[in-house]
């Protein structure tokens, strides 16, 4: 059973999304994926936010543009926590999702990550279970271990053979 839906409102937030679903499946987190746009079909989105308890959901995931209220009517209906992701427009450049994603009335909270921080989302939903799972906890630390070791990686590459050299290798 999904234990992380992950909702967007268009296909075009796929790219960012597929972030979030990429590092559930490397900490081996079930999620289900959808499109659906809250102010187009607002009869489905009801239904899908009503009934993400019942399928197993602990925790939302929803990307949104623009107006982005996808996140917030998901937080407004799922009792458990919500991550947005503003996505990046053409317009505003994704400050507009932003503040329409962080600027919710009192008693509505989401979770919001930086503007196009699909990856983020992922990592925080996954700490989100961890409260409650050893074993995804113990996924979680290896993880941020593999990050910290590609640090160092390049870190000692770097000192090996100069910024110069570095930066050529890196085009």
């Amino acid at each position: 059973m999904a234990k992380v839906g992950i909702v967007m409102g268009s296909d075009s937030d796929m790219p960012i999304m597929s972030k979030a679903a990429e590092v559930l499946e490397k900490l081996g987190v079930d999620y289900e994926m959808t499109i659906i746009s809250a102010h187009r079909e607002p009869d489905v989105f009801f239904e899908y936010a009503k009934g993400a308890e019942e399928r197993g959901f602990q925790v939302i995931i929803a990307g949104a543009g623009k107006a982005a209220h996808l996140p917030g009517m998901c937080a407004a209906i799922f009792p458990m926590p919500v991550i947005g992701i503003p996505m990046k427009t053409s317009d505003l450049g994704g400050v507009d999702s932003l503040y329409s994603i962080v600027q919710m009335p009192s008693g509505i909270p989401v979770a919001t990550v930086a503007i196009n921080g699909g990856a983020n989302a992922g990592i925080l939903a996954a700490k989100i279970l961890a409260v409650s799972d050893k074993e995804l906890l113990g996924r979680l630390k290896a993880y941020s271990a593999e990050m910290k070791q590609e640090v160092e990686q390049k870190a000692t590459k770097l000192d090996k053979l100069g910024y110069k050299e570095y930066l050529k290798q890196m085009k």
